[in-house]
């Protein structure tokens, strides 16, 4: 389950509380007082047998003695007591508890893992959730509802926090009570036994009252829902995260490169950027990024203006920007010419602006009023730092009015006034008040403008269409599939260097020739017939890194130097890996490739979010260079390229100098062939592409390694997002022998489908959409074409050939709750396709896909009109109803 009943957990109409008690010391007290405290307007019901009243209240002696079934159960007694209170709530039929109480999973020797499936077993028939155990519970200032033994309450706000921590959401609650920050909900989600981050994601993200999403998170369980629910509410609103547990101090032990380079946090960053999340650092950070987002436009872009009075500051300010990959604008020369006209000669004639230490605040207004026109200029960081010839409040004052004079909303303004006085701390509350982000040091205020351009890209990255994949490559999924089957009953782990280039080239990777050799003469005719130079490596299933152990030779330009080099290297090995087993040597070209780049591609299986792709600086320097980023699978060309944007050596491979730029864009398939491999072979656990050769040509993997272990899973189970369904592609044929594919919609559609909406009647639109529409947007075609496979599914009607002009001619979409117990379905077909049949062929398949997926009812909104929609659904069996709030509007439903 995931958002059901949750409404109760958050804003019940009333709460018992098992084991209330008198005992100041006790929990049970500390939740009852805050109950109270919070004036709570539903009745409260204190459980507990030892007593008939309880601070004021008459208390109860069970569960079956309450005058009424409850929303909202808090228990605080013994864990061995848990599951039957449990059962008998559901019995009643309340719907959320909250488990304060410790003892459970958390305590892996003793029987607590027994206690917390009792009780989940004990909920799981009356649907009731469960929060924690082993938390510090709830708040709903806005419900007045503490659920809590916190020390200290929460002023009503927009901010939603979500902790794994109890004790993080009490220091959280303290530090926003002096700072008059507010919450619309506060839940402390402990062990995670039922309710997690995904199920409260789902449900903030449709809250009326959240603005923002705030988490704590220090270990996730459920991958893709929490994956599913972070994508889904990142559209609404702005989702923030802390990550704690950055720096384990145990690194886990690995034999490939990948491996080595894929820690564990820099697969939850990847999650996170994927998701459209904002990852912080601090606390602090949490909250300045949350009051930001909420109160500046969104950035067009990246390009930061600073204008300072002191030229220090605005170095500072720029290393700052610098390090953490920011951008200083370009001046255009129309702002360098206005400028010039209400500055001093000796201004900085540049980005930063130094206006000098005399800055009145007419030259602080004058100056920002021309920055604020440029429009290669997307923020504006102002500064002041204390002198003796202006004061801060008149900086400040000057800011404030030109920006709130400005005729470019678009471009935010954040401030930093150095200083502790209290003239700059008035300052500052003048700036805020007046709506501007006001900080105290630069690093501060960088890391405020950084937050926001890292999540204009987060978001931006969720609403933008992939282009098309250049080329189209039918992998020979049989011919891997039988090589990994034989590796696996021979009771390898790896593959050798020519097995796993064979399965790279499998799925269209373009791989160097390789002849393998049983020993050294055969070595030499090998090299012979491939002609020289050539590499000379040695083959054992035993040696992982064979440059390691002196088993890779290069440059060999003729037999001589190939038989010599065999022998030696059979010696080193032999010196070097005693145990090791040479079964033979590999030979392959020398490839050179002037202005080439060695990358590293690979994969590694996460405990949490399964497979990772990795990307990053390759050679034999790779785990020292640590120059890497890591991406969840499936991937298309904006995530692949993406990917590859977050290395240092994507500078490089962009080209400089005399040098071209790199075939960036073979890259990237590359990189969606790898992820396409490992969605497909749940076997392979960890791979590698070291190096894979690039340049302006094109790649070419020298060398390789793959890695397996049998699996029960399937293959698309252990990712945390799923990918493309191709298994429900399916060629129709017309009754005018026009053949044409019936598939899943994908991200690339966008711009066919906004083409097929614009051969729609307006009867057709209408008959859709319930309202005229002329256009669909940009954010609409996108939010219809990338869909969360898990959670939504639009089929197509569409050409079988993927090309630009490709057509779609119609379109069948269910959107399921978070819960998969009722989806929604929509039926388009283009007008000049009607009379096929095509709304029944659409109609079957999205109910067959229902019934897969464990859906329990399809429903829809049909206008009374709509007698063909009508029809299809009653030849169907689906039952129709009149809409209680509009009559225009008949309600169908199936039960499937």
């Amino acid at each position: 389950m995931t958002g059901r009943n949750l409404e109760h957990l958050l804003k019940p109409a009333s709460v018992a509380l098992i084991g209330a008690s008198d005992r100041p010391s006790s929990l049970g007290a500390a939740i009852l007082r805050n109950l109270q405290d919070a004036a709570f307007a539903g009745p409260i019901m204190p459980v507990n047998p030892k007593y008939t009243e309880v601070s004021g209240l008459g208390c109860y002696a069970n569960v079956a003695g309450l005058p009424a079934a409850p929303d909202l159960a808090v228990l605080v007694t013994p864990p061995d007591t848990v599951p039957g209170i449990i059962a008998a709530l559901g019995e009643r039929g309340c719907k959320a508890v909250v488990v304060i109480s410790a003892g459970f999973a958390e305590n892996a020797m003793g029987a607590g893992p027994a206690l917390q499936q009792a009780m989940l077993d004990a909920a799981r028939p009356h649907m009731l959730r469960i929060v924690g155990p082993n938390c510090l519970g709830v708040i709903s200032p806005g419900h007045r509802l503490d659920a809590t033994f916190a020390p200290i309450g929460a002023k009503p706000g927009t901010l939603a926090l979500v902790s794994q921590s109890g004790a993080i959401m009490t220091g959280i609650l303290d530090w926003a009570s002096v700072r008059n920050i507010g919450f619309s909900h506060l839940v402390s989600v402990g062990a995670m036994a039922d309710v997690d981050f995904g199920d409260l994601l789902d449900y903030l993200a449709q809250d009326a009252g959240t603005a923002s999403i705030l988490l704590y998170v220090e270990a996730l369980t459920h991958a893709r829902k929490f994956m599913s629910a972070a994508r889904a509410a990142s559209r609404h609103k702005p989702v923030i995260v802390l990550k704690a547990g950055r720096h384990p101090e145990g690194a886990r032990a690995v034999a490939s490169h990948t491996g080595a380079l894929a820690g564990v946090d820099a697969v939850y960053s990847a999650a996170f950027r994927r998701a459209g999340m904002l990852r912080v650092g601090t606390l602090r950070e949490m909250f300045d990024a949350a009051e930001l987002l909420g109160r500046v436009a969104p950035l067009r872009g990246d390009r930061l203006a600073i204008l300072s009075n002191g030229g220090g500051f605005g170095v500072l300010a720029t290393d700052a920007l610098m390090e953490e990959g920011g951008r200083l604008a370009d001046l255009a020369p129309a702002t360098i010419r206005a400028l010039d006209e209400v500055l001093p000669s000796c201004w900085s004639h540049g980005n930063p602006v130094d206006i000098l230490g005399d800055a009145s605040g007419q030259r602080y207004g004058d100056a920002l009023a021309a920055l604020l026109k440029d429009p290669h200029i997307d923020a504006v960081l102002a500064f002041h730092c204390p002198t003796a010839l202006t004061t801060p409040i008149e900086a400040a004052r000057s800011v404030a009015a030109t920006a709130k004079r400005s005729r470019v909303p678009l471009i935010p303004l954040m401030a930093c006034w150095v200083g502790d006085s209290p003239q700059v701390a008035e300052a500052r509350h003048h700036l805020e008040t007046e709506g501007v982000p006001a900080y105290g040091t630069p690093s501060d205020a960088v890391t405020a403008f950084m937050h926001l351009v890292r999540y204009g890209d987060s978001r931006r990255a969720l609403m933008e269409t992939p282009p098309s994949v250049p080329e189209e490559v039918t992998p020979d999924r049989g011919a891997v599939r039988a090589m990994i089957d034989r590796v696996l009953a021979e009771e390898r782990s790896w593959l050798g260097e020519a097995e796993a280039k064979a399965v790279f080239a499998a799925y269209g990777i373009p791989v160097a020739t390789t002849r393998i050799a049983p020993g050294v003469d055969e070595a030499v005719a090998a090299a012979k017939e491939i002609g020289f130079p050539v590499a000379l490596k040695i083959v054992s299933h035993d040696i992982v890194h064979k440059s390691e152990v002196g088993g890779v030779v290069l440059d060999l330009g003729d037999e001589g130097q190939v038989r010599n080099a065999a022998a030696a290297m059979l010696a080193r090995v032999a010196e070097a890996a005693p145990d090791a087993a040479v079964e033979n040597f590999s030979v392959q070209p020398m490839i050179r490739r002037r202005h080439s780049w060695e990358l590293i591609v690979g994969a590694a299986e996460d405990p949490q979010f399964g497979p990772v792709i990795l990307f990053g600086q390759g050679g034999t320097s790779a785990n020292v260079v640590a120059d890497r980023a890591l991406a969840l699978p499936p991937l298309n060309m904006r995530l692949a390229h993406d990917l590859m944007a977050q290395t240092r050596v994507h500078r490089l491979l962009q080209g400089y100098r005399d040098c071209p730029p790199a075939d960036l864009d073979a890259i990237a398939v590359t990189l969606i062939k790898v992820a396409q491999l490992v969605i497909d072979m749940a076997e392979i656990v960890e791979l590698d592409i070291n190096p894979l050769l690039v340049d302006s040509h094109g790649v070419i993997a020298l060398d390789g390694r793959i890695r397996v272990a049998p699996t029960a899973l399937p293959a698309e189970r252990r990712l945390a997002i799923r990918p493309y369904p191709c298994e429900l592609e399916e060629e129709i044929e017309l009754a005018d022998g026009r053949r044409l594919l019936l598939r899943p919609i994908r991200p690339e559609d966008e711009r066919a489908l906004i083409a097929a909406f614009r051969k729609l009647s307006p009867k057709a639109v209408r008959l859709r959409f319930f309202a005229p529409v002329k256009e669909l947007t940009h954010e609409t075609a996108a939010s219809f074409t990338q869909i969360d496979y898990d959670r939504q599914m639009a089929l197509v009607l569409a050409d079988r050939e993927v090309s630009e002009t490709a057509q779609i001619y119609a379109v069948g979409r269910l959107s399921a709750d978070p819960d998969n117990v009722e989806a929604e379905f929509a039926l388009t077909v283009r007008d000049d396709m009607t009379g096929m049949g095509l709304g029944m062929l659409l109609m079957r398949r999205l109910i067959e896909h229902a019934r897969r997926r464990g859906i329990g009812t399809i429903v829809g909104h049909v206008l009374r009109e709509n007698k063909a929609m009508l029809g299809i659904c009653s030849l169907l069996g689906f039952e129709e109803r009149p809409d209680p709030d509009d009559p225009a509007i008949r309600i169908v439903r199936l039960h499937v």
